[in-house]
């Protein structure tokens, strides 16, 4: 049994680290973007100033390609946040599977960020492989909601789904066996942690799970 745990454990803490290395290259490739916010703008006042239109517009394309190149599609007013979104719905996106984001959060919380990872990074990787599974593009999809409620940190991330996710006790499992059995059960210790309620709905061609964390 304890051979059984370790192994468990293993495998979460490899999944955590993949998880958390994705999100980090995101998140400070925007934090370094917005701390050289305040140096374009004196720059293209520069340029406007001078009327050295030229080197303006010149100066605008290199600006553009740089925040391609960070494909920030999400915000919700929190950094952290915002690194996880982009970096999952990006692969989502690319998966061919639509996606419905609303997402608006203060820069501060009281969940820290690893925490936020583990239940954002575990859900949409769930949803995005539950999606995958399905052979036409135009049924993939995935519905992201996060925001505040009665000053409480409300979660509800919904997706498409060719299979059943069946209940034993307390804990779901799938046919899939590994990260997404232990996926949820990693979200479901971080949301026991805080206190928090939990509520996943898994009808016909669908998958919810809400979560409610006190702030």
């Amino acid at each position: 049994m304890k051979r059984e745990e370790d192994k468990t454990i293993i495998y979460q803490n490899k999944l955590m680290k993949q998880q958390m290395d994705e999100i980090e290259n995101i998140y400070m490739t925007m934090r370094g973007w917005r701390h050289d916010y305040h140096n374009h703008l004196q720059s293209l006042k520069g340029y406007l100033s001078l009327n050295k239109v030229d080197q303006m517009k010149s100066y605008l394309n290199e600006l553009e390609t740089d925040l391609d190149s960070i494909d920030t599609l999400y915000h919700s007013g929190n950094l952290q946040l915002d690194s996880i979104l982009n970096a999952k719905l990006a692969i989502a996106e690319k998966g061919q599977i639509r996606i419905h984001c609303d997402a608006s959060i203060p820069p501060q919380l009281h969940v820290s960020d690893l925490d936020l990872c583990v239940i954002l990074g575990n859900l949409l990787d769930n949803a995005i492989e539950s999606c995958r599974k399905i052979k036409n593009p135009d049924e993939r999809f995935i519905r992201v909601y996060i925001g505040i409620l009665k000053k409480q940190l409300y979660i509800s991330i919904t997706n498409a789904t060719s299979e059943t996710v069946k209940q034993r006790t307390d804990h779901y499992f799938t046919t899939k066996r590994g990260d997404h059995g232990h996926g949820l059960k990693r979200v479901d210790q971080v949301v026991k942690k805080y206190d928090g309620y939990l509520n996943r709905q898994n009808e016909p061609g669908v998958f919810a799970t809400e979560i409610v964390l006190p702030l």
